[in-house]
């Protein structure tokens, strides 16, 4: 859809009044589609395209909305249509949509919503915050070993368009335990008085309700499933995860991890509908305790006053040690907190990853060294003694800021803190403060300050 022509379109045929033509010429688009038109149009006139909305249609363009507009639509409409809006989205969906709202919203919606309704919501609501069962759906198709091909069949057509997927149906016991899973594929396959028992993959992947939910992203990403099945400690199965859900986390995920490796409280609303004062309370703690941190430095440069006041030209190298150092650090951190939450490096790597980032770092320290050797001693003009001692800690600040770079995330993850943390702002200082002590180290020696 181009959005601003169909905006233009529908501001037209709503100014015409012109409902029925609106209702079917949305009914030809994709849900996505039309919850993206309606939420670039003005906040009256999006209600008004929605309550022209079929019930069913407007269930799923409402879950493709983001939180504000879902919270404007339905506290705009009576008790009775949102009502109706929620028995119609899934329950994962519905229960995301609890979460957000206020208290005196959420009771509104769930007093009006129907007994199932209120029973899924509140069943999931209850799981944690980020663990499998909060983000899972309890919709789904479930089928007995014992029933024949043709039965379950049936059964499918009679609860799969209330269910999240039908691609993939799961096989309980008279408790209600997993033990098998069967594809819509497979059963329109095998001849119709064939028993589901007899062919059914007993070979069932299956995630608990307390997994946090990027382990659970590791296992969609492992196994390469579009929806896995939960379960409660007993083996009892309680919903599924569909891939769809899955997307979401992962960009969540990365999102926070981006925002930690930057020093930055992670939020919960996107950059455009954060306001002012929640965007500096995400980031003033950790400006306080860098700027702390960053104290020691100060004192370090304070305490060679009389070494620098001797020889004012190794004030002008200060700057680029303490970047290249933090630069270095940073570029280990990254690697190393990537690898980590691929699941590629485990804390047992820990000295094989500090012996590689050893031989890497002497590598780009010493190259780093040489050119700025060539220019200290042919553009800079200084002495061969003060080139030396630039150099030589140059090296060393390399060296340490990767194997600092490299081992921080390792440690944050081994103690249950998310690597993430272990960032360039955190390492640059630790490396800041280090260097200039090495540089101070090398001065007196090799000057005699």
């Amino acid at each position: 859809m181009e959005n601003n022509k169909e905006i233009k379109e529908l501001e037209a045929l709503l100014a015409g009044k012109q409902y029925t033509k609106i209702r079917q010429g949305l009914s030809e688009y994709n849900e996505a589609d039309i919850a993206a038109v309606l939420e670039e149009m003005e906040k009256e006139d999006m209600l008004k395209v929605f309550r022209i909305l079929p019930k069913d249609l407007a269930a799923e363009v409402f879950s493709y909305l983001d939180v504000d507009n879902e919270q404007f639509v339905i506290t705009s409409l009576s008790d009775k249509d949102a009502g109706l809006i929620v028995d119609n989205l899934m329950a994962d969906d519905a229960a995301d949509l609890m979460d957000e709202m206020p208290a005196n919203i959420v009771k509104k919606i769930l007093a009006n919503a129907s007994p199932d309704t209120r029973r899924d919501i509140n069943h999931l609501l209850r799981y944690p915050e980020d663990s499998a069962g909060s983000i899972m759906t309890v919709e789904y198709v479930d089928l007995k070993e014992n029933l024949t091909v043709t039965e379950a069949i049936d059964r499918i057509r009679k609860v799969g368009l209330d269910s999240e997927t039908i691609n993939i149906c799961y096989v309980l016991d008279p408790h209600r335990k997993l033990i098998g899973t069967v594809s819509l594929r497979y059963l329109l396959l095998h001849e119709g008085e064939e028993t589901i028992g007899d062919f059914m993959n007993e070979n069932v992947i299956s995630i608990n309700t307390l997994m946090d939910q990027e382990e659970v992203a590791d296992l969609f990403k492992k196994y390469d499933f579009t929806a896995m099945p939960v379960v409660d400690n007993e083996n009892r199965l309680v919903g599924i995860i569909t891939v769809d859900d899955i997307m979401d986390i992962i960009e969540e995920e990365a999102t926070e991890d981006i925002e930690k490796m930057n020093a930055i409280l992670p939020g919960d609303k996107p950059y455009m509908k954060t306001g002012v004062l929640e965007i500096w309370k995400n980031r003033i703690p950790w400006l306080l305790l860098l700027m702390i941190s960053a104290t020691f430095t100060g004192r370090i440069i304070t305490s060679f006053e009389d070494a620098l006041s001797s020889c004012v030209i190794l004030t002008a190298f200060i700057p680029m040690l303490m970047d290249t150092g933090g630069n270095a650090g940073g570029q280990a951190s990254a690697t190393i907190i990537r690898g980590l939450s691929l699941n590629d490096i485990e804390f047992k790597d820990a000295f094989r990853v500090i012996w590689k980032e050893i031989r890497v770092a002497l590598l780009c320290g010493l190259t780093l060294a040489a050119c700025n050797f060539l220019k200290l001693l042919y553009v800079d003009r200084v002495g061969l003694l003060v080139a030396a001692v630039v150099c030589m800690t140059l090296v060393a600040a390399v060296a340490i800021a990767k194997v600092v770079g490299c081992t921080l995330p390792m440690l944050a993850k081994k103690i249950g803190f998310d690597p993430a943390v272990m960032a360039s702002p955190f390492i640059t200082t630790i490396v800041d403060a280090l260097s200039l002590m090495i540089y101070f180290r090398f001065a007196t020696v090799l000057l005699g300050l």
